[in-house]
């Protein structure tokens, strides 16, 4: 018998997004698994940083507070949970749910994924994490958990891993899987999918932009839509960017299941639907991807406001001026932003930035000293001498690097809501097929990278090219963090 499709949304694309989502979705209409995807690679060093401090942290505290108001709600509804805001410390977290719900009095079962943390990694390495699949979620939720919490998996494997569960696909099923994790991709930036970051914001209500979900079926096909009556909107134009979001190539490789992008298709379905269907699967590579973060050193930034004339000059000046405290330094980084415009009315738009970076392995070499140094200009410099900060200390900053490892040395594990620990075995040896070009079926109606324009991102890796629709064109579009 075929089953019905499952309903799974989205309630955070980010840590620090929305923090009512998680109650607007429970209480926006049905929904089975509700998912939550906390990790960037930013977030990683974050959570770095917090476990240094604190080894007991290391995951996403407002995934806690979130439950804190919404877990009687979800577990009256028969909402599963699936998120990855475990980080560093999935156990850690699935003790603190147990916690919360011992003391509201709310009955779960809480069970968790971990193996991804590969720490001691390479010398200086923060963080050091392999991006799992879904199999481990998906063995949670076989074995009952109200609330399953991960460390590092991709963040399409919400999904995938809630969807084998749903339908009991078995690990070889790669067209299956393709399509629930190109649903998943889809859902994991949240309201980027519906209308959030997207270049032709304006022609859509996106002041409040509800967040998306999926009816995924036993197909593997799904249509991407949101609840009723909240903002944004799901396109095809919406839905495409986000499927671009963060691909190269034809090939989504995966720890599950390597999806061809060039056979999906999709298609209007009525108003906020969008149909995702055709998605053939290929067996995963048999690596898995490491993220590693390092503290790459210290920071610090001194930003000059430079108003009315000679404004070059004014720049020059300052640079020579601070020459000499600058000696030794790392990287110096001088940039200076024509914010200014002729004949302002006001001192605000009169005015012209100039920044200066500087970074060094020393935090004393780009501490206060040197921030200092530059205020101590605010009477010998140019005429109108201020900055928009007072001095301040060397900050941290850190640097992302991804590697690849063999799928069968990481641990992946799931721990039941029992205790018991099941090992996932990682997928058998094989062979990519060739790449052969899909066909061209009559009716379809739209294919990533047919002229829509992309999101931009949340990682701050890159901005991501955009290209044209309707005769639009726009060039770039920077990457948020």
């Amino acid at each position: 018998m075929t089953r019905r499709p499952l309903r799974i949304g989205n309630a955070s694309g980010f840590y620090g997004d929305r923090a009512g989502a998680v109650r607007e979705m429970l209480t926006g209409g049905p929904l089975d698994v509700l998912t939550g995807d906390y990790l960037a690679e930013l977030t990683m060093l974050i959570l770095g940083r917090d476990r240094l401090k604190n080894p007991d942290l290391g995951y996403a505290k407002t995934f806690l507070r979130q439950l804190e108001e919404c877990l009687g709600l979800a577990r009256e509804r028969g909402v599963r949970i699936v998120a990855n805001a475990g980080g560093l410390n999935p156990a850690g977290l699935a003790d603190a749910v147990r916690e919360l719900a011992a003391k509201a009095g709310v009955p779960v079962s809480v069970a968790h994924v971990e193996g991804d943390d590969l720490m001691p990694y390479q010398e200086g390495a923060l963080t050091a994490n392999a991006y799992l699949g879904g199999a481990g979620i998906t063995a949670c939720l076989r074995a009952g958990a109200d609330v399953v919490v991960t460390g590092r998996v991709t963040d399409a494997a919400l999904v995938s891993g809630s969807a084998a569960w749903w339908f009991d696909w078995a690990p070889d099923a790669y067209d299956r899987l393709a399509g629930a994790v190109v649903a998943g991709h889809v859902l994991e930036c949240g309201t980027q999918a519906t209308g959030g970051n997207y270049s032709f914001f304006a022609r859509h209500d996106v002041r409040h932009p509800g967040f998306p979900l999926a009816e995924v079926a036993e197909d593997g096909s799904s249509v991407i839509t949101k609840h009723p009556g909240t903002g944004g909107a799901v396109t095809t134009g919406t839905v495409t960017a986000q499927l671009l979001y963060e691909t190269q190539g034809v090939r989504y490789l995966g720890p599950d299941v390597t999806a061809r992008l060039d056979t999906v298709r999709l298609t209007g379905d009525g108003p906020d639907r969008v149909r995702v269907s055709g998605v053939l699967g290929e067996p995963p590579p048999t690596t898995l991807k490491v993220g590693v973060t390092r503290i790459g050193g210290w920071r610090n930034e001194v930003v000059f406001v430079l108003t009315g004339l000679d404004i070059g000059e004014k720049a020059a000046l300052v640079r020579s001026q601070l020459a000499a405290s600058l000696a030794g330094v790392a990287s110096a980084r001088w940039t200076l932003s024509r914010t200014d415009h002729e004949d302002a009315p006001t001192e605000e738009t009169a005015s012209a930035l100039l920044r200066l970076v500087v970074r060094d392995p020393s935090p004393d070499r780009v501490g206060r000293a040197l921030t200092s140094a530059a205020i101590e200009l605010a009477l010998a410099s140019y005429p109108g001498f201020h900055v928009t900060a007072p001095p301040g200390p060397a900050q941290p900053y850190g640097v992302f690097t991804s590697a690849h490892v063999p799928a069968d040395t990481v641990p992946h594990t799931a721990i039941l809501p029992n205790g018991t620990r099941l090992p996932i075995p990682p997928p058998p040896p094989s062979t990519p097929t060739p790449l052969t070009p899909p066909s061209t079926a009559p009716g379809r109606t739209s294919s990533p990278g047919g002229g829509l324009h992309r999101s931009g991102g949340r990682t701050g890796a890159a901005c991501h090219p955009q290209t044209s629709v309707g005769g639009e064109r726009r060039t770039s579009s920077p990457a948020g963090v």
